[in-house]
């Protein structure tokens, strides 16, 4: 009785209930209008016109569009404002004013640095180019003389970051879309409680929607008695409001500025196999040690300055290459990040570039493929050139109508010369690319609409590390254990889940 009063009363629930009743009052109050007052009507097919006129010449993704117009023409009178009120991704004249001067501020610090990516045009201007694009675009930096240590499952990152966590003695930046109570957030718990004792800036951010489940309301309350600066990234307030629609979905961690993780891993269980949710849990991060760290620092203090409302001085969190000696770091890497309130798509154009420049192969791991024109136009032409385009998905689903989706897709790829395997242990979580034994990036960005367009994100594109080769060596290893998706098992599907999946496939870029 107690656990059912708890699912109750959580404040998930609460919250679903009072949109839902938000929703039906906005609906009968728009019916009640129509009732009782002709022009009603004619007015919401106005605005459901302008709305429409207005996707279509915006600059979204054109399945995007088709996601939202198909209710919008179905539903003329309630399309237009659903749209308005979940519709749009649009920042105020505040944040925009905010965003402008932190823009500004990084955009200052790329200037200073600009000999690395000479470096790197001199030694290969396809990799230039790639590299100029997540400069001018993303105010990402490349750097050399940084190690990047691969770590294949979320067992190895966990155990990894503590021993870097134990050693920190200036300061700890965290910022995840998931913490959840249990052995991998408890121990690391302790870890930061240990080293508020000793002196250490310790600091974090956390999504509140992807911790709506997983961790008790005002929980930051919690952390900053114990000494944790914490802040909540877009706090869940059940109120109808198209702000649900970004989320925090990077995975940072940076010690002393000059050690850095991050990849698809939340600290949640799951994810290090704790205990076993969707069977076994495939995920993956990379450790970077060195300057490249600075580019992950640079993510995490414009984003905690806009949540805390103050700068922080960059100066005070440089790494000291006086305590850290040299690495013996080999190759480049350039840690970036998205976000979605530009109209810049950087995760995208990152992979679409990867997928562009490849001349032997292409492997993808994803947990999920939920993809736009662009890029299964990009995945089909590379392997109709001859590209070896290989993609791993999950077998067993976490939600079912998103991995429904990710299957619709993959008659149009297999026919191509795509070949898609499905990790047959269970789950697979991460999000890498390599490309050639030259690129590579390993991130938390998704292959779907929310991850590629609403979401913040990030990742690590590299050059001609070493890792790179571990990556294959993993990548290879998991498609011993994997299935692959013949052409005749495409066809083979029958025809109420092709219906099924094709219906679910037009509402993809909402999920």
């Amino acid at each position: 009785m107690k656990k059912i009063m708890q699912l109750i009363f959580h404040r998930a629930v609460i919250g679903a209930v009072l949109m839902l009743v938000q929703l039906a009052v906005l609906i009968l109050m728009m019916i009640e209008f129509e009732r009782y007052l002709v022009y009603f009507y004619g007015i919401c097919v106005v605005i459901s016109a302008c709305v429409t006129l207005y996707i279509i010449n915006n600059r979204s993704n054109p399945a995007y569009k088709i996601a939202w117009l198909i209710p919008i023409l179905l539903l003329p009178l309630f399309g237009g404002v659903l749209y308005l009120l979940f519709g749009r991704v649009k920042m105020s004249r505040r944040q925009k004013r905010k965003m402008a001067g932190i823009t500004a501020d990084v955009s200052k610090t790329i200037q200073q640095h600009s000999q690395v990516f000479e470096k790197i045009q001199r030694e290969n201007i396809v990799a230039g180019r790639q590299s100029q694009y997540l400069r001018d675009y993303a105010f990402a930096l490349p750097y050399d003389h940084t190690s990047v240590e691969y770590l294949p499952l979320g067992e190895v990152k966990f155990e990894r970051m503590l021993q870097e966590l134990k050693a920190a003695k200036r300061f700890i930046f965290m910022e995840y879309f998931i913490i959840q109570e249990g052995k991998m957030w408890n121990t690391i718990l302790e870890i930061l409680e240990q080293k508020i004792k000793e002196g250490v800036d310790v600091r974090l951010i956390y999504d509140d929607f992807g911790c709506l489940l997983t961790l008790p309301k005002n929980y930051n309350h919690i952390l900053e008695k114990k000494g944790i600066k914490c802040c909540v990234f877009n706090p869940f307030i059940p109120v109808l409001s198209l702000k649900f629609n970004n989320r925090d979905h990077r995975k940072i961690c940076v010690i002393d500025g000059w050690v850095g993780f991050t990849g698809g891993i939340n600290l949640a269980d799951e994810y290090i196999n704790a205990y076993e949710k969707h069977g076994h849990w495939k995920d993956t991060a990379v450790m970077l040690k060195g300057p490249g760290v600075w580019g992950l620092t640079l993510m995490f203090l414009p984003l905690w300055d806009h949540l805390r409302h103050e700068h922080s001085d960059r100066s005070l969190f440089q790494p000291d290459t006086i305590e850290h000696p040299p690495v013996d770091g080999d190759g480049f890497v350039q840690p970036y990040t998205d976000s979605p309130m530009d109209e810049e798509h950087v995760g995208e154009t990152v992979y679409l570039n990867l997928i562009s420049k490849a001349e032997r192969y292409v492997y993808i791991t994803s947990p999920y493929l939920i993809i736009s024109n662009e890029m299964i136009t990009a995945l089909t032409n590379a392997a109709k050139c001859g590209v070896d385009v290989r993609i791993i998905t999950p077998h067993i689903a976490d939600k079912w109508y998103v991995h429904a989706v990710s299957r619709a897709h993959y008659q149009v790829l297999v026919e191509a010369g795509v070949k898609i395997y499905e990790y047959t242990p269970g789950f697979i979580h991460a999000k890498s690319f390599l490309v050639d034994d030259l690129y590579g990036t390993v991130g938390s960005v998704n292959m779907d609409y929310r991850s590629l367009y609403l979401h913040y994100e990030c990742g690590v594109w590299m050059y001609r590390t070493p890792c790179l080769a571990d990556i294959k060596a993993d990548f290879l290893k998991t498609l011993e254990v994997s299935g692959e998706v013949t052409l005749e098992q495409c066809k083979a599907v029958s025809w109420p889940v092709r219906i099924g999946r094709s219906i679910l496939r037009v509402f993809g870029p909402m999920m």
